[in-house]
């Protein structure tokens, strides 16, 4: 028997892969589906079943086009959502024979009403392994205010005290020698304090999970929901099209992998209202980029950043990639529903300086420099990392100004006046400027190296670190 976690870091999710006897099941496929098949077909395996704990909010699934490709019935836990595919509306305790081995639906409403786990009960008849979904993570709990977002009478007081149900009724009576797989880590929104571990025993996760402690359902409520903040705006769209159906990927490949010299690039960047994001690193874009252009890396959490910055999933938009990455960043838009890039530039920023067509910068300084700033003239530090961050530890002085909530940040900020903008590493600051910029905000400056450059330097006065609550 096989158990594969296929982790995703940018989007911190899991998908798995289990196999028993030459029969395999695919668990919260991603959206491009074409490595599960090649992975069976390798192995000589036929893919059975497609489970889906719930409706995703942060992630369009591969469950439809793995399903169509494959044959593969989609099998969702109890639930009343009219669907726009063909499923399995599973009940209860069902089983579901996988080779030697089957798997039991454990419903689990709470982090949304549909929410399932899944009990893999090995091919000697033991419970094995449990497939959490959002509901149990590794130190947390799904957070109980997302589903709300689409279904207004479900408030996220009445989520909360389904999920202490759920978790006191369902899931603790388990064995403790259980390995608990979830479908997200550190990093994702689905949660306000998720582990950087991405399994562990459902013994160890009983003795150290805050949400599993003994206590009353009210005193539960009261700690799930403290910490929370509103999640990104793109969530309820995505969750719809894991209701609906979408375009296949296939499809989306096709539209989006349409090379465009500099000036069929310009061209349909002004005939469309496309927008143009760069996803190049960030001290390179700094040294150069199209006007305009937002930069958001490929080499980060790209995916969940233009999730929570571009609010139209029907956005057309335009890519600036390194030559070789083109169809990565497509792909990676397509896992959270943007769906509409029409082009990419062909030979990347070269080809658009090398065609002498205008270019814009942004300044950078180090640490150094602006230490030297400071001290001759007093400067402005914009702060963009989250509320949380800052709270934690931070420049004394500073203003935050968080990326996640840029509209609200740039009604902060005095055009007229130098700010020196940083993140934590570099990657979300240049982010921030570039949108800013792409407004006409031009005294704007990048701090190199970002707060944790600013924190081993010894140069600046650093509030005391205060342990965070909540990492959203």
């Amino acid at each position: 028997m096989t158990i594969e976690q296929i982790y995703t870091g940018c989007l911190a999710q899991g998908a798995y892969y289990i196999e028993s006897d030459g029969e395999a099941a695919v668990i919260d496929p991603l959206r491009e589906v074409q490595p599960y098949i090649e992975k069976a077909e390798r192995r000589g395996d036929t893919i059975k079943y497609v489970f889906e704990t719930h409706f995703h909010a942060d992630f369009v699934s591969g469950h439809k086009d793995l399903s169509i490709k494959t044959g593969a019935p989609i099998v969702f836990g109890p639930t009343g959502m009219k669907m726009g595919f063909e499923a399995i509306v599973a009940t209860d305790g069902q089983e579901f024979p996988l080779g030697k081995a089957k798997i039991r639906v454990i419903h689990t409403p709470g982090h949304t009403m549909e929410s399932t786990c899944f009990l893999l009960i090995n091919e000697e008849g033991k419970e094995e392994a449990l497939f959490t979904g959002d509901t149990l993570f590794i130190g947390d709990v799904g957070r109980p205010d997302l589903a709300q977002k689409v279904i207004a009478e479900l408030t996220q007081d009445k989520l909360a005290a389904h999920l202490y149900d759920s978790l006191r009724e369902k899931i603790m009576p388990l064995a403790d020698d259980i390995i608990v797989y979830p479908a997200h880590g550190a990093g994702s929104a689905c949660g306000k304090n998720m582990s950087k571990e991405t399994t562990d025993t459902l013994g160890n996760q009983k003795k150290t999970n805050y949400a599993l402690q003994e206590m009353t359902k009210e005193a539960f409520m009261k700690e799930v929901l403290t910490g929370l903040t509103p999640p990104p705006a793109y969530f309820p769209q995505n969750v719809m099209m894991n209701i609906q159906g979408y375009e296949s990927i296939d499809t989306v490949l096709n539209r989006g992998f349409n090379p465009l010299s500099p000036a069929a690039f310009e061209a349909a960047a002004n005939e469309t209202g496309a927008v143009v994001i760069d996803t190049r690193d960030a001290q390179v874009f700094a040294k150069g980029f199209i006007p305009n252009s937002i930069n958001i890396g490929i080499d980060g959490s790209f995916a969940v950043w233009v999730g929570a910055l571009v609010p139209d999933l029907k956005q057309e938009i335009l890519i600036v990639a390194d030559e070789g990455r083109e169809e990565e960043v497509i792909t990676r838009l397509a896992r959270v529903g943007y769906d509409f890039c029409i082009g990419y530039l062909k030979g990347s920023y070269e080809a658009w300086k090398a065609d002498g067509r205008e270019i814009d910068t942004i300044k950078t300084v180090t640490t150094d420099e602006l230490s030297h700033i400071i001290e001759k003239e007093g400067a402005n530090i914009l702060d963009v990392r989250k509320n949380s961050e800052y709270l934690s530890e931070h420049v004394v002085d500073a203003e935050n100004a968080p990326l996640d909530y840029i509209n609200d940040s740039m009604a902060q900020i005095n055009v007229d006046k130098t700010y020196y903008v940083h993140c934590a590493g570099g990657y979300r600051s240049m982010v921030f400027i570039s949108i800013l910029k792409a407004r006409g905000f031009d005294n704007l400056v990048d701090i190199k190296g970002g707060f944790d450059a600013i924190k081993d330097s010894a140069l600046f006065k650093v509030s005391d670190y205060v342990c965070p609550t909540t990492l959203l």
